[in-house]
């Protein structure tokens, strides 16, 4: 079992920046990778970054070179440092651990807002 917690949302203006954060607890070490995700009213669940165990990134291009997905060195925690905000990056951020043995882990989810 692994447990995710969010914290970071929040309200911003277009322009700015806010750093969300997932500590995971529990059977981290069978995480193989960590997603984040974001959903906005009437949409699509849209995939926003992944980190691999192995360091490996990926980003589509809606946040590519806006977002940065990254863990803090004990890993176990990981980061989503989201700049120069738009009105369209407002959701709902939810973290996922994915485990090939156990299947994905889910957070709560955490409410971005970005005002224009």
């Amino acid at each position: 079992q692994v447990q995710l917690v969010e914290s970071g949302g929040g309200m911003v203006q277009a322009g700015g920046s806010v750093r969300l954060s997932c500590a995971a607890s529990g059977n981290v070490f069978r995480i193989d990778a960590m997603t984040w995700y974001r959903q906005a009213p009437g949409k699509q669940r849209e995939l926003v970054a992944t980190l691999s165990s192995s360091g490996t990134t990926y980003y589509p291009d809606s946040v590519k070179g806006r977002f940065t997905i990254s863990r803090a060195s004990a890993k176990d925690t990981v980061y989503l440092q989201m700049n120069n905000l738009k009105p369209e990056d407002t959701a709902v951020y939810t973290c996922v651990a994915e485990s090939a043995r156990e299947g994905d882990y889910w957070g709560q989810g955490t409410q971005v807002t970005v005002s224009s």
